[in-house]
């Protein structure tokens, strides 16, 4: 049972700089979870507590039923694999997996076991002799897991391990990693700054800013419902459209207003728009909601300042009085930078947030 328990969790370092506020988590068995936000939100010293590789200021932790604040990290039953690998440079492939296992004093044909397994799982078992420098980024990554494994392990904690490869290796140890956790079986804490990874990989994720959660969610409903308006500019690429208006009520309903033009709303999601009548508000649409039209009823023309073919698709960097969109779309022949476009919103996927609380009005 790796259930873990966070519970008003902070840490302080000297000169009462928070790290970490009021950190509140329940991690379920054999659960995925990934921890992501930018640079300083806390997310690495959260793992860090967790492993006890950092003393926790105030709060509780608890791993399966026991409360493990001041239980030594060797004995918290975990096992963690690193941004850089940390493995000893002098030894074998063999020897760094094995090492964990020496220092436990188990007998030489159960070490072996247990390394030769994890190997063959990993798709390592032709690098047993070989010492790291000889390992591509990929082949160090899979040994420090492998180092890992064969600990057996109640808790995987994860910090960053993709960040030092190259981007088509990031995607395959991604999915990797994904069926390791299913054939393991275990409690994986996985700390990314990448929203992608973030997205692709995890049960559930916490967002973090500043040591504060924002939301905990499915990756799905992050992107769908996000909370506040630094989720939904942090989940998604490219990044939501953000666009400055006020709330007005028209003949058909509540609208946005913004720069004379008027965003008329669905019946959807004018239940709670009378109490913002008014209002300043920021309307947020994803590149992929936003269609290149011909039909000009409700179409706001755009100039399109720079245009990124991505194959099936592009994305167009547009300017539509002063505001900058991003625009997904499939490949347009002869669309190129100047180029002039309609372009109208499917008005069911825009978000509303509060200009001045930045907390969500509606999905």
């Amino acid at each position: 049972m790796a259930r873990i328990l966070l519970k008003n969790m902070k840490k302080i370092y000297p000169g009462n700089v928070v790290a970490v506020q009021e950190f509140n988590l329940e991690i379920e068995d054999k659960e995925f979870i990934i921890l992501v936000g930018p640079s300083g939100c806390g997310k690495s010293t959260t793992l860090r507590m967790i492993a006890g590789l950092e003393d926790i200021t105030e709060g509780e932790l608890y791993i399966g039923d026991k409360l493990v604040n001041e239980v030594a990290p060797k004995d918290r039953d975990i096992a963690m694999v690193f941004q850089n690998y940390a493995l000893y440079p002098h030894m074998t492939v063999f020897k760094n997996m094995a090492f964990g296992l020496t220092l436990r004093k188990l007998p030489k044909e159960e070490i072996r076991k247990k390394v030769e397994e994890a190997a063959k799982i990993l798709d390592i078992e032709h690098l047993l002799d070989r010492k790291p420098k000889a390992l591509s980024g990929g082949q160090r990554q899979r040994v420090a897991l492998g180092r890992a494994m064969v600990r057996d392990p109640a808790v995987f904690l994860l910090d960053e391990p993709l960040s030092n490869l190259d981007a088509k290796l990031r995607t395959q140890m991604r999915t990797e990693i994904s069926k390791l956790h299913r054939k393991l079986g275990t409690t994986f804490v996985y700390v990314t700054h990448d929203q992608t990874e973030a997205m692709t990989m995890g049960d559930r994720i916490v967002v973090m800013k500043d040591g504060y959660i924002q939301q905990i969610d499915t990756p799905q409903n992050l992107y769908n419902k996000p909370c506040n308006l630094f989720v939904a500019g942090f989940i998604g690429t490219p990044q939501m459209n953000f666009i400055d208006g006020k709330i007005v009520k028209g003949e058909n309903g509540y609208g946005v207003e913004f720069n004379g033009d008027l965003i008329r709303l669905p019946e959807s999601k004018q239940e709670n728009l009378a109490a913002h009548e008014g209002k300043e508000v920021v309307l947020g649409i994803r590149p992929e909601d936003i269609r290149v039209s011909k039909d000009e009823r409700e179409a706001m023309e755009v100039k399109v300042d720079v245009v990124e073919l991505m194959g099936s698709e592009m994305y167009l960097h547009c300017d539509v009085i002063g505001y900058k969109l991003t625009i997904r779309t499939p490949v347009i022949d002869g669309c190129k930078a100047d180029s002039a476009l309609t372009v109208t919103f499917n008005t069911n996927k825009v978000h509303l947030f509060d200009k001045e609380t930045e907390g969500i009005i509606c999905n």
